[in-house]
């Protein structure tokens, strides 16, 4: 199996996994989705709320330093077998325009199609047709990573009630249409930051599209094509000059001429050279390797001191972000002060009232009810025992009094803390404990 059928696979994959993954649920909780409307994170069927998001940093840095590593490891192999802009276009280059409605070969990418023919301009426009259709699949698939499917099919019966989710999808399907018929592979070569970040990155053991000049011989570039250097040419030397390794690339290349930024690592080229070279029983001369593996003939690794702190780097990370999500709370509190300070009764004692917002993450109903830490200077004057159901979100009052005069102060109000404790009666070891302040008016004040 070469490279080409090995990708192929790779995309299919991929495509079929991200088109599956918004419908598939834990427990009734999604794999992945960052909801904007109800203010949820879902990870791998745990659902955290926007205060809650104490592990998306970890996941962050997990994410950011997995490219790196992966790029210091492997090279651009992300670029050239999972990255959604490739993917993209070997659907509508490789499948629509040459597979399907015969307009280019796929061994020769940079031959233009003839567009003064007739038949080749319907062939386009029924080409650029069937991408649109998919760029709006595409674009809909994307919005069920923040919109679940079990909302957007509802949202989108109703245009006039949900316009932002339709700007959405309608502005991500036009970039989709405008960069793959149109950027095509110049999104790769100009406007992809990736491609920038490879040569900071990039060592004598990473793995890359190398063409073997102990084989091939040197190339040089004398203004106007890619030749090889008479001077230095040798009857051992096993290059063909057939240029089917340039044909075919997508990024316009000559991968001869060594590294350049512009490579996706698709391996096209080893493919097209194995296929010339097989007809004279030889290997690729283009090979996936390291400098120092193919060029060097130096044992290879990829757990050099760099790489093997990156893997520690990852693994602090998943560590750090199983330790938070671990500690994930039950249900949610939320004090806040109401308008008055504090309440002054016939008696001189002190009150102050408090506006609660519990809610309910996890999958059980929850009977909430609370008590005080500490309670030496105060008691629950007011508070009803609070039945949360699943997901439910509940506001109520909570009054909390002193229990005797302090006479703190005779120039000011006096803040004061208490610790608040909010149990489930079914299960006190579910709990949360709040602090907030109680406000004590000045002596002068009271009766």
């Amino acid at each position: 199996m070469n490279y080409s059928e090995k990708r192929y696979i790779s995309y299919g994959v991929i495509t079929i996994f991200t088109l599956l993954l918004p419908f598939i649920t834990i427990n009734g909780n999604h794999i992945l989705l960052l909801s904007f409307d109800k203010l949820q994170f879902h990870f791998i069927g745990f659902v955290f709320n926007m205060n809650e998001l104490y592990i998306m940093p970890f996941l962050l840095m997990f994410l950011f330093i997995g490219i790196f590593a992966l790029t210091a490891m492997f090279g651009r192999v992300w670029c050239g077998w999972a990255c959604p802009q490739t993917i993209f276009r070997v659907i509508y280059r490789d499948l629509i325009e040459s597979w399907l409605l015969g307009l280019r070969r796929i061994k020769n990418k940079q031959k233009d199609i003839d567009y003064s023919k007739n038949n080749n301009k319907i062939k386009k426009y029924i080409g650029v047709f069937l991408w649109i259709i998919l760029s709006f699949v595409a674009a809909s698939n994307f919005m069920l990573y923040f919109v679940p499917p079990e909302d957007f099919f509802i949202y989108i019966q109703n245009p006039s009630e949900h316009l932002i989710l339709f700007m959405f999808v309608i502005s991500i399907a036009l970039f989709l249409i405008f960069d793959i018929i149109f950027m095509k592979e110049d999104f790769c070569t100009f406007a992809c930051p990736y491609s920038r970040i490879q040569s900071v990155l990039y060592d004598d053991d990473t793995k890359q599209v190398l063409y073997n000049t102990n084989r091939g011989g040197n190339i040089y570039n004398n203004g106007q094509k890619s030749i090889f250097d008479v001077k230095q040419w040798n009857s051992n030397e096993e290059c063909t000059t057939c240029e089917a390794c340039v044909k075919i690339c997508p990024t316009h290349i000559d991968i001869r001429k060594g590294l350049q930024v512009e490579c996706i690592n698709c391996l096209e080229c080893s493919d097209a050279c194995s296929k010339v070279m097989a007809k004279l029983g030889k290997a690729s001369l283009i090979e996936w390797g390291s400098t120092n593996a193919v060029i060097k003939k130096r044992i290879n690794t990829i757990f050099s001191k760099r790489n093997i702190a990156y893997l520690a780097s990852l693994v602090f990370c998943i560590v750090l972000a199983g330790y938070f999500a671990s500690g994930k709370e039950e249900f949610l509190v939320n004090i806040n002060k109401t308008t008055k300070l504090y309440n002054i009764e016939d008696n001189g004692l002190v009150s102050n009232n408090y506006l609660i917002t519990l809610h309910n993450t996890s999958r059980k109903t929850l009977n909430l009810g609370v008590e005080l830490i500490d309670n030496d200077k105060y008691e629950v004057k007011r508070f009803r025992e609070v039945k949360l159901n699943p997901k439910q979100r509940v506001k109520t009052v909570l009054i909390i009094k002193v229990k005797e005069k302090l006479l703190l102060s005779n120039k000011k109000d006096t803040p004061l803390k208490t610790k608040i404790k909010f149990y489930d009666k079914n299960n006190p070891k579910i709990n949360v404990i709040k602090e907030s302040s109680f406000i004590y008016p000045r002596n002068d004040l009271l009766k």
